[in-house]
């Protein structure tokens, strides 16, 4: 009897059903994707030679040597810009605090590949701060492209990051502890040196990990600032849909050895994290004071001179949609108009359904999704929904261009094909945002005292009426917040989509790439505006929906 009512309980199907989901849309792509990599290509038969190709060259040791340089230089750089930021916005009195807050998300909410693309048409070659220096002032400025350029795009997409984690921490140290090591004479750079960064240090480390994978998965920015530099992601997409030729299995073997580098850099950081993990609760949150006149000015300086260095390309991108060769038809000025735009429309036209359908289509999914799963995880602990959570956490360590290729590899053929469908895509999007979302799902319901759900079962509702009713409702408005956040994410993607799109499903991000890779700068500019426009509305429904409560992570 006890065994029956078991198999009839409600959860344990959603369980079942979402272990299902699981194994068919990830676990057998990947298994696909593994199998490929040990078989040779004309026999099928089991080889190690892929492995062996990899490891014997020192062109392919090459580029993954270049992309760990060029993540842990962009962690490194991000945690000195990032970590200060948030230490000045916390403590110190700064004017327009708000508006600071909403450029420093601004400065991240667009893909690196467009900071990439942006710093060319400013530092290139025909770039216009390259030609005022070489025509102006006689000075020839070096070269942005390579590992450089790559570096700085980077560096200025992704300390945003550090600062959102960085100001969440902080929020949790009480101020008595700041009170008691200055009267202990530790102040100034000591006491943000011996006091601060050890209370945040399991931020600091969470953070490095965001930026480091991020750097390291990152395919747009080596692929339009690179030229030479190969990195990772850019030669497993080479491999995968190069021009000369392509070798499936390569890839596939190239996209496995990312998977167990990926993997034993989120354990190293995951053993790093509990030594350092504590537990903080702020009594008396830190209280905001004015610097003094020079510190007040530096602080200032430092905090919006930053800001205004990241967020410049953009604002350039957006000047550089208007401009027009042509002096004809000017609607603003001379040698400005929204031709770019006009030209652009019959393109940007069913982009904007796509990104709408697709990116909301997998919105909808997360969200549903993430709220099943931090449910079981938390109210229904049980060996299979722990096996769920494991499972919805693996996609944090892999790479997108990995999940592409893997999506590619599980549906392009069999009784299931998904390949050149929306449908594809939907799917490598919920596979890819949907840890980030389950993660603050679970924070959220670990706030809600399950004595609640309780009371609505004694009075005799149904569970399924109860989680919709009771717990959901109580949910929504951290569910709702970070969900807002997640469809940046969702448009801004390009590293597993580049890999799975066709005609019919191009999304805004992806005709700004194939713009760009097209030479259309102008009209490439027209559309990276118009995501602009959809990012900064995301943002002021955030900044509603969170009713004006800073942003952490």
């Amino acid at each position: 009897m006890a065994m029956r009512k078991r198999k009839l309980d409600m959860w344990m199907i959603v369980s079942l059903v979402l272990t299902g989901v699981y194994c068919l849309f990830m676990v057998y792509p990947l298994l696909k994707m593994l199998i490929q990599s040990v078989q040779d290509e004309t026999t099928g038969a089991f080889t190690l030679s892929h492995f062996t190709r990899f490891f014997s060259d020192s062109y392919y040791i090459g580029t993954l040597w270049n992309s760990f340089k060029v993540s842990i230089c962009a962690t490194l750089i991000t945690l000195i810009i990032g970590v200060p930021m948030a230490y000045f916005y916390t403590v110190y009195e700064i004017r327009g605090r708000r508006f600071l807050m909403i450029m420093i998300i601004l400065c991240s909410m667009s893909a690196p590949f467009l900071g990439a693309y942006s710093w060319v048409l400013l530092l290139g070659r025909g770039g216009v701060i390259t030609k005022l220096f070489r025509t102006a002032l006689g000075i020839r400025l070096p070269s942005i492209y390579g590992f450089g350029g790559i570096l700085l795009a980077l560096s200025t997409k992704l300390f945003p990051l550090v600062f959102l984690y960085v100001s969440g921490a902080l929020k949790n140290v009480d101020n008595s502890l700041l009170e008691a090591s200055t009267n202990m004479g530790c102040k100034g750079h000591r006491r943000f040196l011996k006091v601060v960064i050890p209370l945040c240090m399991p931020s600091i480390l969470a953070a490095a990990l965001m930026v480091f994978m991020r750097s390291l998965a990152d395919f747009g920015t080596p692929r339009m600032i690179g030229e030479g530099y190969m990195t990772f992601p850019v030669l497993i997409y080479t491999q995968y849909v190069g021009e000369i030729g392509t070798n499936y299995n390569f890839a596939a073997a190239i996209a496995v050895v990312a998977v167990v580098i990926t993997a034993i850099i989120f354990l190293l950081q995951k053993w790093s994290s509990n030594r350092f993990s504590f537990t903080m609760n702020a009594m008396h949150s830190i209280e905001r004071k004015k610097a003094g006149p020079v510190g007040n000015m530096l602080v200032h300086l430092y905090c919006y001179g930053m800001v205004a260095i990241s967020y410049l390309p953009n604002l350039y991108l957006i000047y550089y949609s208007f401009h027009n060769t042509s002096r004809t038809g000017n609607i603003m000025k001379p040698g400005y108009s929204f031709m770019n735009y006009e030209a652009a429309w019959a393109e940007m036209r069913p982009a904007i359904w796509n990104t709408i359908r697709i990116c909301g289509g997998a919105l909808i999914l997360i969200v549903v999704m993430a709220m099943l799963i931090s449910y079981l995880v938390v109210r229904r602990r049980s060996l299979i929904n722990n096996v769920i959570d494991t499972m919805s956490m693996i996609p944090y360590i892999i790479p997108g261009a990995v999940i592409g290729i893997a999506m590619v590899m599980g549906f392009n053929s069999g009784w299931l094909v998904l390949t050149g469908t929306a449908w594809i895509i939907i799917v490598a999007m919920c596979i890819r945002r949907m840890p980030y979302t389950i993660r603050s799902s679970v924070a959220v319901l670990q706030q809600i005292p399950i004595a609640v759900e309780e009371a609505a079962s004694s009075l005799g509702a149904s569970k399924l009426k109860t989680f919709w009713k009771i717990t959901v409702p109580m949910m929504f408005n951290g569910v709702a917040a970070g969900a807002i956040m997640t469809w940046v994410t969702l448009i801004t993607e390009l590293s597993s989509s580049v890999m799975l799109y066709s005609s019919n499903t191009i999304t805004l991000n992806l005709l700004v790439y194939t713009k760009v890779l097209g030479g259309t700068d102008f009209q490439a500019c027209a559309v990276s505006t118009v995501l602009t426009i959809f990012t900064v509305i995301t943002l002021m429904i955030y900044m509603k929906a969170s009713k004006g409560r800073d942003i952490t992570i």
